[in-house]
């Protein structure tokens, strides 16, 4: 069984009355509970995890190298400016293992700072602007 670490960055563990309008209704707790469906309908070990700290992040992404796990990551505000993130998801490409970086909005629809994404460089893939749904494509993508 494929391993799959989902990692959450700053703020996502507010989702569902955080901008309900960009992000919608689901809550963390919900969005948690749709990947865990989704991945044992397709047959994949996954573990969600969710921080708003940049360091814990990079430790996170450090031990999927580690363990052999692919990644989904949504770096959330870390996408635009955390180098040292991006350094870290790049191990994970470097050690053969995937990692997809997902957007529940279209950062290129919103304010021109969140069009740069210092992690896309070294993502195996990006998928945004599908809602949580973009986790799922994610997912489906692994397995």
């Amino acid at each position: 069984m494929a391993k799959v670490l989902v990692l959450n960055g700053p703020n996502l563990g507010r989702l569902g009355s955080r901008e309900p309008d960009i992000y919608g209704s689901l809550d963390y707790a919900g969005l948690v509970a749709k990947l865990a469906g989704t991945a044992s309908d397709l047959g994949l070990d996954i573990e969600v995890r969710q921080s708003d700290s940049e360091s814990e992040l990079i430790g996170w992404l450090h031990e999927a190298v580690d363990n052999e796990s692919n990644v989904v990551i949504n770096p959330a505000a870390f996408t635009h400016y955390s180098y040292a993130l991006a350094d870290a998801a790049a191990l994970v490409s470097k050690a053969g293992l995937k990692l997809i970086e997902v957007h529940i909005s279209n950062p290129h629809a919103r304010e021109e700072f969140r069009h740069k994404s210092v992690i896309s460089s070294v993502a195996s893939g990006v998928i945004a602007g599908f809602g949580v749904e973009s986790y799922v494509l994610a997912l489906k993508s692994l397995a």
